[in-house]
């Protein structure tokens, strides 16, 4: 029985182009995930509370 080299390379190649293709795909995925989630949250700003103010209440 004869390896047939030439067909084993060819599934090589095509495994080897595959993995970078998903390594790639999701690289850019992760990227617009990170953005998506960075803009999505918005913190709400505390207002500072105004001293003066507060001493007046009490």
């Amino acid at each position: 029985m004869e390896i047939n080299w030439t067909i084993i390379g060819i599934v090589a190649a095509v495994l080897i182009v595959l993995v970078v293709f998903m390594i790639r795909k999701n690289q850019k995925e992760k990227k617009k995930l990170t953005t998506f989630l960075n803009n999505d949250f918005k913190k709400n700003e505390e207002e500072e509370p105004d001293v003066d103010n507060t001493a007046n209440e009490r």
